[in-house]
């Protein structure tokens, strides 16, 4: 059985260049762009939308700019599922953490990660509780931090630990959602799960051949997606490492891959400007959404509210504009 996706609404001009990733929180959508600033949107009016009711003016209001965040632009941002921490990479080479109170609306700038050493910092991937973050670096180390002691500006940051791999640049990394993994994905097309408690490497993965931009654990721990410049979807179970299912029908790169709540369902965003909902359970295509011919950097499934009977997903990219798009009835 097909899904069928409806547009409910879009903010034009986000931002001034192409936003390059998206992260939500229960209550909010963070974009980060080639622009020196970051955009918090409220989500909580949002997902509340039902099928049957009509579209909100503004049901996704601008709740915050982060003005200036970094001064090249942005390319990565996360967060953290607690809703409280989130973290940003920049192209000028430092990595911020950002956090609101508790009760509070706020977001605010803890501290700031230097580095003397160039491209210790790309991708970046935060725990579920906010205390640890994973970047991959150049040369292929994936390095994770405890950023609880990142407090104001911290150069050359003492890391918790550092995996090592075979020296492929790190395009993308996870962490797993019981906070027991570390994924990483390469420009060689390798592909490797750590296990975190060991701080010892637990699979290398039957590669893609081509370079990795995007890995994805399922909410379950159960899965590991990958995907990139070969046009498929790899899925791997995460405690054999055989790889279980490749994922077919994208005709260009695939930039961005997320689950939805349940696990039920993969969204994947591609350079030929369309989205894509898998089923786990099938393992195919249910649904295809064309965003634009322009490239998506990054697709999302925003919360699911426990008001909200349809799932929803944002869809972001070089057309600068946030895309929101709803299950519809009867799908």
């Amino acid at each position: 059985m097909s899904k069928q996706f409806l547009q409910t609404h879009t903010i034009p001009d986000a931002h001034i260049t192409d936003i390059f990733s998206l992260a939500v929180t229960p209550t909010a959508l963070i974009s980060a762009s080639g622009s020196s600033s970051i955009k918090i949107h409220s989500t909580a009016t949002g997902t509340q939308i039902h099928a049957d009711s009509a579209v909100e003016e503004n049901p996704f209001p601008l709740s915050q700019t982060l003005e200036k965040a970094h001064a090249l632009g942005c390319h990565h941002v996360c967060a953290a599922a607690e809703g409280k921490v989130f973290a940003t990479s920049g192209f000028e080479g430092d990595v911020k953490v950002w956090e609101v109170k508790d009760g509070g609306e706020e977001w605010t700038l803890r501290g700031t990660l230097k580095d003397d050493k160039a491209g210790e910092q790309w991708a970046l991937a935060l725990s579920p509780d906010g205390l640890f973050l994973a970047a991959t670096t150049h040369d292929g180390r994936v390095n994770v931090y405890d950023i609880s002691k990142i407090v104001g500006e911290t150069k050359n940051a003492t890391k918790f630990v550092q995996f090592e791999t075979k020296g492929s640049f790190g395009m993308c990394v996870d962490i797993s959602p019981n906070g027991e993994m570390t994924a990483s994905g390469h420009q060689n097309g390798s592909v490797y799960i750590f296990n975190n408690a060991t701080k010892r490497l637990a699979h290398s993965l039957s590669g893609l051949v081509k370079p990795v931009r995007a890995v994805a654990f399922s909410p379950a721990n159960k899965y590991l997606a990958a995907a990139g410049d070969a046009r498929l979807i790899a899925l791997y179970d995460t405690q054999s490492g055989k790889q279980v299912a490749n994922l077919t029908g994208h005709s260009s790169w695939i930039m961005s891959l997320s689950w939805n709540w349940s696990g039920e369902y993969l969204l994947s965003g591609s350079y030929d400007g369309k989205a894509k909902i898998w089923s786990l359970d099938r393992r195919e295509c249910v649904a295809t959404q064309t965003e634009s011919e322009r490239c998506l950097w990054s697709v999302k499934w925003l919360p699911k509210s426990a008001s909200a009977r349809n799932e929803m997903f944002v869809a972001a990219g070089a057309g600068r504009s946030l895309s929101f798009y709803r299950e519809a009835s009867g799908t």
